[in-house]
């Protein structure tokens, strides 16, 4: 065989192997694509996946042309160790970037957030606007937008705060020393009447004399409200103090408030108070 016939040969094979990988990408490509779709339509892991595609097919047109210069006599030695000297050149300056792709891959195949979740990042806390292939961006309770890059977000500690099915509310009621037995039985009874008719508190709840504090009897109730928002968490919370309170004052039952009692022994009250000690 003469060596332009050789050459086309070899020409033939290569680009025959380049299309049969080329098409196997593409259609992983799709299948890839079709299965997030019906998952969540809107996954930001749709944007970087024609990026990975694409990355690979690079790749494998590369080789493709090493491949068809070494037939030709070549040496890939040295031409590859060109591209390493550059290729470390440009990975050196491009690791961070590397670092946050990954990072934002991890992120989203492991379904860390999505966009519009409440999370909790590096002592950042807010909800998710957006997550690009370098950074997630997230809006705090202050309104400001915060970038975060997403190599840093994929090696610490994410509380997804939107993912939690219930939050728990833990609130302790203190009533007066003065309170007798049978009004302490009664705010016990009103706490579990409010909590049993809310829909949003789960029917799981405890109710009991917590501790004797310097200035109550601590009554505490614990339960879990039926959201993962924190915002409804909160209006749920304050509706359950409103009609707490509300219900305690209707059947007279006194909330304690920081006090201290003074006792003097038997004897003349001094003229002057301030000779009194407590």
């Amino acid at each position: 065989m003469e060596k332009w016939q050789h050459t086309v040969l070899m020409l033939v094979i290569n680009l025959t192997i380049a299309i049969i990988i080329f098409k196997t990408i593409s259609f992983i490509n799709r299948k890839a694509i079709e299965k997030i779709k019906n998952k969540e339509s809107d996954s930001p892991l749709l944007r970087f996946i024609p990026i990975i595609m694409k990355i690979l097919k690079i790749i494998v047109f590369i080789l493709i042309i090493a491949g068809i210069l070494q037939s030709q006599g070549y040496s890939m030695s040295s031409i590859l160790a060109g591209f390493g000297i550059g290729g470390l050149a440009v990975g050196m300056a491009a690791k961070d970037t590397l670092a946050d792709v990954i990072g934002s891959i991890a992120i989203l195949s492991d379904h860390v957030y999505k966009i519009g979740d409440y999370v909790k990042v590096n002592g950042i806390e807010g909800y998710v606007e957006d997550i690009t292939i370098r950074s997630t961006k997230i809006r705090d309770l202050d309104n400001f937008l915060i970038t975060v890059p997403n190599n840093s977000a994929a090696n610490t500690v994410v509380t997804n705060v939107s993912k939690a099915k219930k939050r728990l509310l833990k609130i302790t009621f203190g009533v007066t020393y003065s309170t007798s037995n049978e009004k302490i039985q009664k705010a016990q009874e009103l706490l579990k009447n409010i909590a049993t008719e809310h829909k949003d508190i789960h029917n799981d709840f405890t109710i009991a004399i917590h501790d004797l504090g310097d200035s109550s009897i601590n009554v505490r109730f614990m339960g879990y409200i039926k959201t993962g928002s924190y915002f409804k968490f909160l209006k749920v919370r304050g509706d359950f103090l409103a009609k707490s309170i509300a219900a305690f004052r209707e059947n007279n039952i006194d909330f304690a408030f920081p006090s201290r009692s003074i006792y003097i022994e038997q004897g003349e009250i001094p003229e002057n108070p301030d000779e009194i000690v407590v």
